[in-house]
């Protein structure tokens, strides 16, 4: 089907496909073609995910997909009562392995230039109120499983570790309410282009592109501590090289400021990892999958002390100046 829209709608032929994970692309020339199924996605959404892609690609970052009008000039099309885009690419040869963090601060400096009023993608001073609620419906979940009595080993880890996670959420939450508090954010501290979850091989593909359906508009600190939690829990005894390299490379670009900081803390506090394991586990479509996600749940119910002792010496072993920024007494 998608080389009948590509042929159809948009007159391109292609030359080979190659599959990027659950990602097919097609190529012609030195151009990459990625179709976007966009049913579900709201209008203004889609606008100001074109805005903001021609606008990266205007501040020379020539890894960002740019969205394709069809003949009529049409950048949506309707096919068989769904809805698509169309994605181009520029071929590169793959380079050196280059600082991801270097590259991360790069990619903000350029965000944060953005003239246009973004909302519908608009994350900034929004994490209290969305972990709120996503706390919210797990404790009603969690409230269900404990009335059902399961039998199945993942529901029985879940009730039996929800009051401990309840209880990071909750210093999270209050963290960043602090920070609100008693800090007034910096010029550098405006909302920038950010990755609705960044993670180290979002950048590592050998294709290195950059899909505008991953961004949303938020503080840089969502980017940095999100490539943070993914780096400790790769390599949870070992992580400290890889962090340290990544966030003096970031800092060679953006100083991070003290309010900076406290929304990566922040966030780190807030246990996204568990959340998403439980999420997943529900959604999940095989028994393997699973069974996958129950020794998950294991090992980060089995080593949330370690995680604990990560974040009591996280700044120490960030670099970060503790002078005015609060300490969790419980961890």
């Amino acid at each position: 089907m998608s080389m009948e829209i590509l042929e159809k709608y948009y007159e391109i032929k292609p030359e080979s496909s190659i599959q990027d994970g659950n990602i097919t692309r097609y190529m012609k020339n030195d151009s990459i073609y990625t179709i976007v199924p966009v049913t579900h996605v709201e209008q203004e959404t889609l606008i100001e995910l074109y805005e903001i892609s021609e606008h990266m690609a205007k501040y020379q970052d020539k890894k960002v997909s740019r969205f394709v009008a069809q003949a009529e000039g049409k950048f949506l099309i309707t096919h068989e009562e769904q809805d698509y885009v169309l994605l181009k690419n520029t071929k590169r040869k793959s380079g050196s392995q280059k600082n991801v963090g270097r590259m991360l601060a790069k990619f903000h400096e350029r965000g944060k230039e953005i003239q246009i009023q973004i909302s519908s993608i608009n994350r900034i001073g929004q994490w209290k109120e969305y972990w709120i609620t996503r706390l919210e419906q797990l404790e009603r979940a969690w409230h269900a499983a404990v009335q059902e009595k399961p039998e199945e080993e993942f529901e029985k880890l879940f009730i039996e570790s929800f009051p401990y996670y309840l209880g990071l959420c909750e210093n999270a939450i209050q963290y960043v309410t602090d920070t609100e508090m008693d800090i007034v954010p910096q010029y550098s501290d405006r909302g920038t282009i950010c990755h609705e979850r960044f993670h180290d091989n979002l950048w590592k593909e050998s294709l290195e592109i950059r899909n505008p359906f991953d961004w949303v508009f938020d503080h840089c600190g969502r980017d940095i501590a999100e490539w943070v939690r993914g780096c400790y829990f790769r390599q949870p005894r070992s992580f400290q090289p890889e962090m340290i390299h990544f966030l003096q490379g970031y800092q060679s670009i953006i100083t991070i400021t003290e309010f900076s900081w406290r929304l990566i803390y922040a966030r780190l506090l807030f246990p996204l990892h568990y959340f998403s394991c439980i999420e997943e586990y529900y959604s999940a479509e095989t028994q393997s999958k699973q069974k996958h996600l129950e020794e998950k749940m294991r090992r980060y119910i089995r080593d949330s002390g370690e995680y604990e002792l990560f974040l009591k010496h996280f700044y120490k072993i960030a670099g970060a100046d503790t002078k005015r920024i609060p300490i969790i007494d419980w961890i």
